[in-house]
């Protein structure tokens, strides 16, 4: 089985890891009402996607 020769050092891992980071969630807006949604997911407040309605939302059954 292979076994390190030396120590790695602290330095040299945290230069390994420094691209291990956490990113922002990406938002577009939604082409029916303009609210900000995760890209490739129905429009909560809408419930469209891609130009096809997918929820009926509780706002559009009480008009």
């Amino acid at each position: 089985m292979a076994v390190p020769f030396r120590k790695v050092s602290k330095t040299r891992g945290r230069k390994r890891r420094t691209h291990y980071k956490i990113s922002e969630n990406q938002t577009t807006k939604c082409p029916k009402c303009g609210e900000e949604i995760r890209p490739h997911r129905v429009c909560p407040s809408c419930g469209y996607y891609k130009d096809k309605e997918v929820i009926k939302t509780v706002e559009e059954d009480n008009e």
